[in-house]
């Protein structure tokens, strides 16, 4: 794999080759035809211009064809264009155009954290969109986090992965740190395994209990896009957690780590070695499988406890059932112009180590 680089290893990993930036939004189809805004990057273009999650795409530069069939035309014109028009329906009916010129801006990946109260069980609901960017930044922001969740004594942890492609293995450890109960520090986190020639760099990890939320299950919100140092910290927190998934398929796959080498301006990513939890479970190429298979709420925005996914975890919390039975299945063009979609955005474990 490769990837550019905005910055020194400090800073983050772009999935982007344009010299110019991006947007700062992500878009996936809710059904044929039907094309949302599925992610806004606060300090983006499109977040400057007050873009939401939830809105529905109507027009791009004068072509209202946004179908499934036309992945790549969206593709190029939302991701990979310097300039854009576009048409957008709001939630109340409205349509507002508005022109986008890419940009750089500083990404933030602690999107949402807040806390609801709900039938006497205080649940955190925390968005957490790459495990990529500034680790000193990020990690005092999980400070933060968790040290108001302890304030406000949650009961329960609801943590939203479903866009998180991964990134270094130290923000993970960090993250797993918070969320791990206080009987498992000291106790084994993971094992890294490299092939026959370099056994000699296996490597293990213990969890240090960080913060004072202590919780016995946890639930995450997944999907297609969920992958690598995310689907690390699912695996690496099962052994100890009660581990709850809901989404709309199961997670990537990718149960592999990366060592970055320096190539110019780029970074090859080989892979490296693969990693597994205390009980030596690891293996998950095909993706880690949901308990509640339910669409991805596209059209509410973030924090939105009626959006299908986040509403069934805290049905889950509140009355043990989740918000319905029926596996929701997505249909063959849809996930097909998904794919091509979700492809646009970067996948990797990240260990920044020298090898």
């Amino acid at each position: 794999e490769w990837d550019q680089m905005s910055g020194g290893m400090g800073s983050t990993f772009s999935g982007s080759s344009s010299t110019a930036g991006d947007f700062g939004m992500q878009v996936f189809f809710r059904s044929e035809g039907d094309l949302r805004v599925r992610l806004v990057e606060p300090n983006s273009p499109a977040g400057m211009a007050n873009i939401h999650r939830g809105w529905k795409v109507k027009q791009i530069n004068g072509n209202s064809g946004i179908t499934t069939a036309n992945a790549n035309f969206i593709i190029e014109n939302v991701y990979n264009a310097n300039t854009a028009n576009f048409i957008f329906e709001k939630p109340d009916g409205t349509n507002v155009p508005i022109f986008l010129t890419a940009a750089h801006y500083p990404e933030k990946p602690v999107y949402l954290d807040t806390v609801y109260t709900l039938n006497g069980r205080r649940i955190a609901y925390l968005v957490f969109n790459s495990f990529l960017g500034n680790t000193s930044q990020i990690e005092s922001q999980f400070s933060t986090v968790f040290s108001r969740f302890a304030s406000q004594n949650v009961t329960d942890i609801i943590v939203d992965l479903r866009y998180n492609g991964g990134g270094y293995v130290s923000l993970q450890e960090s993250l797993a740190n918070y969320l791990i109960p206080n009987q498992a520090s000291g106790q084994l986190m993971m094992k890294q395994i490299f092939n026959t020639a370099h056994s000699s760099s296996n490597n293990s990890t213990s969890f240090r209990k960080a913060g004072s939320v202590n919780l016995n299950s946890i639930y995450f919100i997944v999907g297609r896009g969920t992958a690598s140092a995310s689907e690390l910290l699912i695996n690496n927190l099962k052994p100890y957690m009660n581990v709850k998934l809901i989404g709309a398929t199961a997670t990537h796959g990718k149960p592999v780590g990366f060592f970055p080498v320096p190539l110019g301006d780029w970074y090859l990513f080989p892979v490296s070695f693969k990693t597994v939890n205390k009980n030596g479970e690891g293996n998950y190429y095909n993706g880690i499988p949901v308990d509640a298979q339910i669409a991805d709420g596209l059209d509410k925005d973030w924090g939105d406890v009626n959006e299908s996914s986040l509403a069934s975890a805290i049905r889950n919390i509140t009355t043990g059932t989740y918000l319905r039975d029926a596996a929701y299945i997505e249909p063959a063009a849809v996930a097909e112009g998904n794919e091509k979609l979700e492809m646009q955005s970067v996948k990797v474990t990240v260990d920044a180590r020298k090898f």
